[in-house]
């Protein structure tokens, strides 16, 4: 059975620098190179919104917010999303989820992971 264990998460100073990472334990090959890659991530009181997104054509996305700062990879062959986030704000205080979506029809999430950035 596929799932998804998130990793990297905790609590940084303004201004700091974390690594989130996304290992789809169990998933076939194809199953990842063919499903669309991305972190979103929820604040206290807030809708969930994307973060970074990797295509399988290997476009990447960013939220306006993030640009510049973020930076979504994969690693196939590890079947792992990473996610690096410089300049840590405390805006970007949330739970941050990965989330691999197969041809359009089944989501895959992560149970998510804290980061905290303190003023």
């Amino acid at each position: 059975q596929t799932h998804l264990v998130e990793s990297g998460g905790g609590l940084v100073q303004t201004g700091g620098s974390l690594r989130l990472s996304c290992r789809a334990s169990g998933m076939i090959l194809s199953v990842f190179t063919g499903s669309t890659k991305a972190w979103y991530r929820q604040a206290p009181g807030k809708q969930r919104e994307l973060v970074a997104s990797f295509s399988t054509d290997g476009i990447t996305n960013y939220a306006d917010s993030v640009k510049g700062l973020f930076s979504i990879s994969k690693d196939d062959t590890r079947r792992m999303v990473s996610l690096r986030m410089n300049s840590l704000q405390p805006e970007d205080t949330a739970v941050y989820y990965c989330h691999l979506l197969y041809r359009r029809d089944v989501d895959y999430w992560g149970q998510g992971t804290q980061v905290t950035v303190s003023s």
